[in-house]
């Protein structure tokens, strides 16, 4: 092959694999984080849960099920559980997506996958909190 038909053919072939990626991320279900909405989720830890959510009016979310809700939970937190995702999207449809949004789990896990759904429902800021009611419990005693 010449050089033309080389470049030619790379081309095409960086064409084929951006439009294949971009109709990968176009669903808004979709478990992957795009280099644009990377930003829209931080990762944070016990420090700022002390210093920027407690006692503060903000979106603090318990994704946990009831079951864990119940026996145990960081103050000024809701719940609402990840368990069943057409309740969960359902609720934070009904938050605020211009406001910052502050969630946890019990180790990170969840709330890790739950950043992902939140922003692709259109929340411009997550805070995830990492290690969760796991690392809360830790760093009480």
């Amino acid at each position: 092959m010449n050089s033309f038909k080389i470049k030619v053919f790379c081309i095409i072939v960086l064409l084929y694999a951006s439009v294949s990626c971009a109709q990968h991320n176009s669903n808004p279900n979709q478990d992957v984080i795009t280099a644009s909405n990377f930003e829209k989720i931080e990762v944070i830890d016990v420090s700022v849960i002390k210093r920027e959510v407690l006692g503060k009016d903000v979106q603090f979310i318990d994704i946990r099920t009831p079951k864990e809700y119940q026996e145990g939970f960081i103050d000024d937190a809701v719940n609402i559980s990840y368990a069943n995702k057409e309740t969960f999207t359902s609720k934070f449809e009904k938050l605020n997506k211009q406001r910052p949004i502050y969630i946890y789990c019990y180790s990170g896990w969840r709330s890790h996958r739950a950043a992902k759904l939140l922003v692709s429902l259109g929340f411009n800021k997550v805070y995830d909190f990492k290690g969760g009611y796991k690392a809360w419990t830790e760093s009480t005693k």
